[in-house]
This record gives structure tokens, C-alpha cells and sequence, in this order.
């Protein structure tokens, strides 16, 4: 039976939260706080954690790191999202936490009954997952590490935990889906860029040094490219390694899909921005973006590619219909951009769960785009990267330390172009 370890200083919603699990089928345990926590981690080896964030004693922060630290354990952050909620959130998912849900603080309709159905959901999904929690514990050490002591990361980390992944779904480099869904003609021509195998290998990060620092640019690149990225599970701390390489230089113009609960996106998108060369915010109904600059989709809306005129590229956002459940998708920002995006583009699927992205991923490379997918070994969850290689429509498989080269690789022309 699956184990979930429940954690909060409220009797009341560790009651709530523990009878829903129980009901749901769940060998539920509890604590009352991040030394609690530990101990419980250590004691019961649950499979899932969900854990608050303000406790006393010992907070749900520094709970999550330490226990990373000692036991890598899938853990379920429960936040409200106020300025403060949100940023000791991202805290969490920074040193190894794996997702959020928002709890309910009077702010909009929704009650404890609802996020007690959320948590069985994401329980559930995570449960039947396909996750390597030891690549995720180690990214997230490697990445926290690195900020907080001033040392690089190491560029093996994540290449060391290939033996640790899950064995489902095809591997990095396994050719699987080679030979579908090559660009040719008008379309490769309208994007700019050629295509290449699954699996092909980008510039590996040739030290220590290179895999916490900018990349350079070493070629002439293809004028105002468009970049789009999604991601879901574990994403956050991925997306925030991506933006501290991508160099300014590039003049990409980039568009991040995170699934993550509305009020939290903002604080995501200014963290972002001070990690980045590259002028980040949340997306605006209606808003140009230039080159250098990216937005982030906010939680709840839909971010649409409205129109791409003189390299800038203006923005919708929809609150309609779900799809696959979430809101953003990667897919509509993904399709919306292959349709109405005619300078250089590319569409980067990292970790996550689910299939959202795999449609837009095709829908990119079909209009002549070029298409990344984070590798196995580094994913923490390998949904959303494996769905997207299985169209056979991924150019290049990348550890989460070469999503930056292989990024800069698609757009680089040595000075040639397919005119």
C-alpha cells in the first residue's frame, strides 16, 4: 500500500487531509512539523510527503531540504499564496520539493473539501508516476549548493544518475522515434535551423565552471529567435539553471509554460529575473514581447501567441477550457506559436507529468521549428519529455546540463542560411 506522510500544524488539516488519503486507500502517518517530518521520513519511508510551509519549530523549507538531503522523498508542498507563501514555495521546489498546491485562504471560492480532492489527485498521479526522486534530489542539492556556498555545480551530477531513472519509456539517446517527422522544404526555410536525430548529443559542458556560467556564443545565430518552454513537475529549479546560462546575446524572445497554481507564477517570474540576464515578468493580456525579453504564463490563463511582427511577438491571454486538466498548457502556447511565429523557433518539453506539450511539439517541428526534450536521467518526473520523444517530432534529447547548448545549437547558422 502507498504511504503518505501528512505534515501541518493544524490538527484540522491534518485531519481533513489524512481521512481523504485514508478514504482514497491511502496508509496515511502525520506530523506536526519539519522535525517531525524528519523523523517520520526516516522511520516510515513514506512514498509521497505533502508538507506546509509555516510551522513551528522547524518549517516546512528547511524540512523539504533536509530531507532531501537524507531521504529523497516526493514531496507535495501545501501553500497559501500570499508574497511570502509564494516565495518560501519556490524556496521548497528549489531544494527538492516536487510540485504545489494552493491552499485555501479565503482569497477565491475554494475550500479545504477542494484541496483535499486535489491532494488525492496529484497523490494519485504521482503515485503511478514515472519519477526518479535520487535526479531530483541531486539537481536540487547541486543547484541549492551552488547559490548558497558559492561553488559551481558539478556538470556530472545529473549524467550520474542515469542508472537511478526509471526504466519506462524509451532513453536518452535510444533513437527512438528517429526518423519521423523531419522538417523539409518551406518549412525548415521559414523557421531557419536544421533538424537532427533523437538522441544527437548538444555541446556537453566542457567543465565545472561552464555548467553554472552563461554559455557563449560561438557561431553567428539566426536573427530574433522565439523560444518556448514548458514544464510541470520538478520544472521550477530546471527553468531557473536554463535562464542563468542562456546568453542576453542570443536575442531569443521566450515564453515559459510552468504549471504551477495562480499567485505563484508572478513571484516564479521575478525570480527569474534576477537570475537572468534576460528581462522577465508575467505575461500581459496583449503585451509585445522583444528580443531579450520573456514572460512567464500566469497560473490559470492560457497563454496565446497572438501575432509575430518586426521580431516582436504579441501575447493573449485565455481563461477558457482546460486542457489536459491544467491551465496553462504547454500545448496551446506551443501550437499557437507554430502557427503565427515566422522567425526561428523552438519548443523545449522539460520534466513533468502528463502528455501537455507532445502535440505542440509536433506542431513546431511540422511547421519547420527545431524541438528539445529534457532527457531521462535528469527529469525528475519523465511524463511530459517521454510523451513528446514517442511522437518522434524531438530533434535533440539533453541532460539538464546541455538544455542550454542545445538551445543556442538551433538557432546557430555559421553564417549560413537556407535563403
Amino acid at each position: 500500500m502507498t504511504r503518505v506522510l501528512v505534515v501541518d500544524d493544524s490538527q484540522f488539516m491534518r485531519t481533513v487531509v489524512g481521512n481523504a488519503l485514508s478514504d482514497a486507500g491511502y496508509d496515511v502517518e502525520t506530523a506536526t512539523n519539519g522535525s517531525e517530518a524528519i523523523d517520520a521520513v526516516a522511520a516510515y519511508d513514506p512514498d509521497v510527503v505533502t508538507m506546509d510551509v509555516e510551522m513551528p519549530e522547524l518549517g516546512g523549507i528547511d524540512a523539504v531540504e533536509r530531507i532531501m538531503a537524507t531521504n529523497p522523498t516526493l514531496i507535495l508542498m501545501l501553500s497559501v499564496h500570499t508574497e511570502d507563501g509564494a516565495e518560501a514555495t519556490l524556496d521548497a521546489l528549489e531544494r527538492g520539493a516536487v510540485d504545489v498546491l494552493h491552499k485555501p485562504d479565503g482569497a477565491d471560492s475554494r475550500t479545504v473539501a477542494d484541496l483535499s480532492h486535489e491532494v488525492v489527485d496529484r497523490v494519485d498521479e504521482l503515485a503511478d508516476a514515472d519519477i526518479s526522486s535520487i535526479a531530483l534530489a541531486r539537481a536540487s542539492a547541486s543547484a541549492y549548493a551552488t547559490r548558497s556556498n558559492g561553488d559551481t555545480i558539478d556538470a556530472t551530477t545529473d549524467r550520474a544518475v542515469a542508472g537511478a531513472a526509471s526504466e519506462t519509456g524509451p532513453r536518452a539517446g535510444s533513437g527512438a522515434g528517429a526518423g519521423h517527422g523531419s522538417a523539409t522544404g518551406d518549412t525548415r526555410t521559414r523557421h531557419g535551423g536544421s533538424a537532427s536525430s533523437v538522441g544527437t548529443e548538444p555541446r556537453s559542458p566542457a567543465t565545472d565552471d561552464r555548467a553554472s556560467s552563461e554559455v557563449e556564443l560561438t557561431a553567428e545565430c539566426a536573427a530574433n529567435p522565439t523560444v518556448i518552454i514548458g514544464a510541470s513537475t520538478g520544472g521550477p529549479k530546471i527553468v531557473e539553471r536554463l535562464f542563468e546560462r542562456l546568453p542576453r546575446e542570443l536575442g531569443a524572445k521566450l515564453f515559459v509554460v510552468q504549471h504551477m497554481p495562480a499567485g505563484f507564477t508572478s513571484r516564479f517570474a521575478d525570480r527569474l529575473d534576477e537570475r537572468s540576464e534576460y528581462d522577465v515578468a508575467e505575461a500581459t493580456d496583449g503585451e509585445s514581447v522583444h528580443p531579450g525579453e520573456a514572460v512567464v504564463a500566469p497560473g490559470d490563463a492560457h497563454l496565446e501567441i497572438a501575432n509575430n511582427v518586426n521580431g516582436r511577438v504579441r501575447v493573449r491571454l485565455d481563461d477558457g477550457e482546460r486542457r489536459h486538466g491544467v491551465r496553462p498548457a504547454i500545448d496551446v502556447t506551443m501550437e499557437t506559436a507554430a502557427r503565427r511565429v515566422d522567425d526561428p523557433l523552438c519548443g523545449v518539453v522539460l520534466t513533468g507529468m502528463g502528455r501537455d506539450g507532445a502535440v505542440g511539439i509536433e506542431a513546431i517541428k511540422t511547421a519547420g521549428g527545431h524541438t528539445v526534450a529534457q532527457d531521462e536521467a535528469t527529469s525528475p518526473v519523465f511524463g511530459i519529455p517521454c510523451q513528446a520523444i514517442q511522437t518522434g517530432c524531438v530533434d535533440v534529447v539533453a541532460p539538464a546540463t546541455g538544455l542550454v547548448e542545445a538551445i543556442v545549437d538551433a538557432f546557430e547558422t555559421d553564417g549560413e542560411t537556407d535563403d
